[in-house]
């Protein structure tokens, strides 16, 4: 199984799309190496700690063919997957989490091991610049995105060393799988029949998370797929859940499959999504080598023209509130900002409205009717050029009205072509290939856990 489209290491940039997250954080090497003069310091076996022990001591938690994971580094990814799902998951949840933050430090590590000893080396310039990709995507500075990741419990390491291991392996698979994959034409133009066939059936926006099993260990994997669906029907992040747990190689972009049509699909996964609505999560599907959940993002119609791709301009106003104030109290605020955005006559007409409304004024351009929130995208199709929308938002976020300055309107969806569908198929017998290649490193591995 895996991924269907094919996978682009820019995009694993954003692995902190459900932070938007992702998620982020990989093991810390340090030297743990004890020195022949401790001998020397006749220290007692069986002593007494008085004092608090300092949070910020690095205890070792596994050796991973001698390079270390400490405590510090699961602590540091945990915190972003518990920021992901707004800080709601405790207890044995909790724990759980942490268990599998762990295997997959032990993972990622063994992923940089083996890349380096193929000399495989990710240069700090590379990760210096996706680093600051993903700071950009939060619009942060590197500087800035620095005391962001700490205020979440998090920090730079963490995040630049998954990104090195996303690299690494990535650069892997490309050298020592992928020159071996080899996809037919007779395949792939079995695959544009059946959509050609089906032009004018629906296309799915799918999210996945691959979790693997043998049949000796199939009970656990489909008890733990079953927690995952009922943590992320509580609220969580499919995203940040597909980071952490997918083994598809689109757990890097939070599970994300893109725009598929059922062909494109595993039948199993196929059957399922097309009797699925938008926003809704499946049951852990059994499919060969493991369970797959999907997530239905979204729904079109396939080759047809869909009013929500249409593409906006506008320009958003806003207003903010004071820390601690009522929803009573700002009513008057919200009645008067509402009634200044229906004087709105066209976007020439903002800045001066936004002016007597101490209101700020941010051009948003390129925005896709179907990226917007559900509740506004009617919304945004049912005005005209120049109208403004009604306010929406929050006492704790502000409150915001969308004017509409410029619409281009759909034009009718290509299919995918034959390069896109061998692409896809290439990329899934990678992926099948690349979850052999790591459990014979996890087979070989040596693992001293502490």
């Amino acid at each position: 199984m895996g991924a269907y489209l094919k996978h682009r290491v820019g995009r694993a940039a954003l692995m902190m799309a459900g932070l938007s997250l992702g998620a982020a954080a990989l093991a810390q090497t340090v030297d743990d190496g004890v020195g022949p003069s401790v001998q020397s310091m006749n220290l007692p076996n069986d002593l007494t700690v008085f004092g608090k022990v300092d949070p910020n001591v690095r205890k070792a938690t596994a050796i991973v063919n001698g390079t270390i994971i400490t405590q510090t580094d699961i602590e540091q990814r945990l915190a972003l997957v518990l920021a992901a799902n707004g800080g709601k998951v405790e207890g044995e949840e909790r724990e759980r989490l942490k268990l599998q933050v762990l295997r997959n430090l032990i993972d990622e590590t063994l992923q940089i091991q083996e890349a380096k000893a193929r000399d495989i080396v990710i240069t700090a310039p590379e990760i210096q610049q996706t680093y600051a990709r993903v700071a950009g995507n939060f619009k942060r500075t590197p500087a800035t995105f620095g005391v962001f990741l700490r205020e979440q419990g998090s920090s730079e390491a963490s995040i630049k060393r998954q990104i090195e291991g996303e690299l690494a392996w990535r650069r892997l698979l490309s050298r020592r799988i992928e020159p071996f994959v080899n996809v037919g034409d007779e395949e792939v133009a079995a695959v544009m029949a059946r959509i050609n066939a089906n032009k004018g059936a629906p296309e799915y926006r799918i999210g996945e998370i691959f979790l693997s099993s043998t049949p000796e260990t199939a009970a656990n994997t489909l008890a733990n797929a079953d927690r995952i669906v009922d943590q992320i029907r509580k609220g969580g992040s499919f995203v940040a859940y597909a980071r952490q747990f997918s083994e598809a190689s689109t757990a890097a972009v939070g599970g994300d499959l893109g725009w598929v049509r059922a062909e494109q699909l595993p039948t199993e996964l196929a059957a399922v999504a097309q009797t699925m609505q938008p926003g809704s999560v499946s049951v852990p599907i059994p499919i060969a080598g493991g369970y797959s959940i999907i997530a239905v993002v979204d729904k079109r119609v396939g080759g047809g023209v869909d009013a929500r791709d249409a593409v906006l301009a506008l320009k958003q106003v806003g207003i903010k509130f004071a820390k601690g104030t009522t929803r009573e109290q700002v009513a008057p605020d919200v009645l008067k900002f509402g009634n200044a955005m229906k004087t709105v006559r066209g976007c020439g007409s903002v800045e001066a409205i936004a002016k007597t409304l101490g209101a700020e004024v941010v051009d948003n351009d390129q925005i896709r009717v179907r990226d917007l929130p559900q509740a506004l995208q009617q919304m945004m199709l049912d005005l005209q050029i120049g109208q403004a929308s009604p306010p929406f938002g929050s006492v704790e976020d502000g409150v915001r009205s969308l004017v509409l300055c410029g619409r281009d309107e759909p034009t009718q969806a290509a299919g995918p072509d034959a390069a896109t569908i061998q692409s896809q198929l290439e990329e899934e017998r990678v992926n099948r290939s690349a979850r052999r290649y790591l459990r014979d490193l996890r087979r070989d591995a040596v693992v001293d856990y502490r």
